[in-house]
């Protein structure tokens, strides 16, 4: 048997093409580039939310020189948000890159633990976030939950089986 997953988002040309809200969001995810710490990669990732409560907070990589150490801005940002806003959703979350010295022109998609601790989230507040994608300038990609950059996530449901409930 053969089955097949088509995933949808929205691609816009730029930035300006999107709605105000969805502009300021993806604004301070570009400003937060320039508080990640990576003098190891010079590859500068920022991250913002939109919380229900309208406020924005960002996030950005943090390196260490013990690589594994390090920290992606989308995790960053997302346990600044469930530590401090544990009651907040995130109705919108973008993420944008300056690689230094180099273009910054194509959308940035998550890594892998990024994608699932997005899917988490979702998990865990029982909502979908839509994620924005863009470098400093260029085209914009949208998607409208975390399940469509990682469709096969592990979402706990062994453990409820193991526990029996």
């Amino acid at each position: 048997m053969i089955k097949k997953i088509e995933i949808e988002y929205e691609l816009f040309e730029h930035a300006g093409l999107l709605s105000l809200e969805d502009q300021a969001v993806l604004e301070a995810a570009r400003q937060a580039t320039k508080t990640a710490f990576a003098p190891y990669s010079n590859f500068h990732v920022g991250s913002a939310a939109r919380l229900s409560s309208n406020e924005i907070i960002i996030g950005s990589n943090q390196e260490s020189a013990s690589y594994p150490v390090g920290i992606c801005a989308e995790r960053t940002l997302l346990n600044s948000i469930g530590s401090q806003f544990s009651t907040e959703k995130i109705q919108v979350l973008a993420v944008s890159y300056d690689a230094i010295g180099k273009p910054s022109k194509e959308p940035l998609s998550p890594c892998g633990m990024c994608r699932q601790s997005l899917l988490d989230y979702e998990n865990r507040y029982e909502a979908p976030i839509r994620i924005i994608l863009s470098g400093l300038e260029g085209p914009v990609q949208i998607f409208h939950s975390a399940s469509h950059l990682l469709p096969f996530g592990f979402n706990g449901s062994v453990f409820k089986e193991l526990r029996g409930k």
